[in-house]
């Protein structure tokens, strides 16, 4: 399975504008700028696609997750946040924050606990920061 993504941009850093578009549709000629993602620029930015990647890639595995402990979510909600900061190196994502609030049926502490760990563990997303990025969860039942 392969997933496609295009960028296109024109001029320089600060004053150039690009659009980014999805194999799917989903993103069409959709704007990032220098101001979208070291400002407060109207569009997206390459982190806040990679935090949502994130969020919904953590929130799948969950649900499967609980799926194999015979548990069905009533609702899972993921936010991710991405810090992106200056170091020595250049610009990194030096961590991401996921956090979870769950409505699951018959869940104990112990299998919630344990089945968002695993998620957070072996998302694919997760995985490809594995190493070089502090990953941190903060799951929780309602």
């Amino acid at each position: 399975m392969e997933r496609t993504a295009s960028a296109v941009w024109r001029g320089g850093l600060k004053d150039g504008k690009g659009v980014i578009s999805s194999q799917s549709g989903v993103l069409k000629d959709t704007q990032y700028s220098f101001s979208t993602r070291f400002e407060s620029g109207i569009g997206t930015n390459p982190e806040e696609l990679i935090a949502a990647a994130h969020a919904g890639c953590f929130t799948m595995a969950l649900s499967a997750q609980l799926g194999n402990a015979n548990l069905t979510a009533e609702s899972l909600e993921t936010t991710a946040n991405v810090k992106f900061e200056k170091t020595d190196d250049g610009f990194k994502i030096t961590a991401i924050r996921l956090t979870t609030r769950a409505k699951v049926p018959g869940a104990s502490e112990s299998a919630f606990d344990t089945a968002a760990q695993n998620a957070k563990n072996g998302c694919p997303i997760s995985r490809l920061f594995q190493g070089n990025t502090d990953i941190t969860l903060d799951a929780k039942l309602i």
